[in-house]
């Protein structure tokens, strides 16, 4: 059987699970997939939540913001960290220590500091996703072999033509796979975040549809996450493939 065959047959057999045991449960906690689709079909078609659109994009411009601020703050801080190694062996043992303490703990504070709008939720997407970005960017540059800079210096490579040509295509799949990281994690902060308590984005409709008993709503509302999630991953898979390449 081919890879494709193999996931089929898994999705149908719990797609038939998932049916069988919705049948069985309350409804108003469960709802099986005969159920879900035709609400999913009344999410797509706008007819249940006509606002559905705006919500996405709000969703996706925090996403954006996020990840961008994680980005830029995680390499200049791990670039910092890494090349200066008294910098590192100072700062990386305590942001290991952050990294460790489960995020969720932080978002009453920036709730409280930012408000219900999205503030709050970059500043919640920033923080999950800036700590294994600027990990793997420390992690990447202690990696590179110190015979190689030497090798690279002894030919007269400038210092920034030795950090282009030798460090960054050497640590770069450590770099790409915590970019990667950094991302999938910065969609989920923005999700919790409007879920935990927001008035707009797609986390406040599930929030919504939740409170209200309104299962069916809430599972279809739940996949179209699950595909804003999936795509975004795939997108990054695919730059970390390109960027691998690049690096060969």
């Amino acid at each position: 059987m081919t890879v494709a065959a193999i996931r089929l047959a898994l999705v149908l057999a719990l797609v038939l699970a998932w049916e069988g045991a919705a049948r069985f449960s309350n409804p108003l906690l469960s709802a099986p997939p005969s159920v879900v689709l035709p609400a999913l079909v009344r999410v797509l078609t706008l007819d249940s939540y006509p606002e559905l659109p705006r919500h996405l994009l709000v969703t996706a411009r925090e996403i954006a913001i996020a990840y961008a601020m994680a980005v830029l703050a995680g390499l200049a801080i791990g670039f910092a960290l890494g090349l200066y190694r008294t910098l590192g062996r100072a700062y990386g043992p305590i942001l290991a220590a952050l990294y460790a303490v489960p995020a969720v703990v932080w978002y009453p504070s920036l709730m409280l500091f930012f408000g219900l709008d999205s503030s709050s939720k970059i500043a919640f997407g920033f923080l999950l996703g800036f700590f294994p970005i600027t990990l793997a960017v420390l992690a990447g540059i202690r990696q590179v072999s110190p015979q190689l800079v030497t090798v690279a210096r002894a030919f007269g490579a400038t210092p920034l033509t030795t950090f282009v040509k030798v460090m960054v295509p050497a640590m770069m799949f450590t770099l790409v796979g915590g970019l990667r990281t950094g991302l999938a994690l910065t969609v989920i902060g923005v999700i919790v975040g409007e879920i935990l308590g927001s008035r707009q984005g797609i986390g406040s409709l599930i929030n919504h549809a939740y409170g209200l008993l309104r299962t069916a709503d809430y599972v279809a509302l739940v996949l179209v996450t699950l595909v804003l999630i999936v795509a975004s991953d795939a997108l990054a898979s695919l730059v970390e493939h390109r960027a691998q390449r690049w690096s060969e």
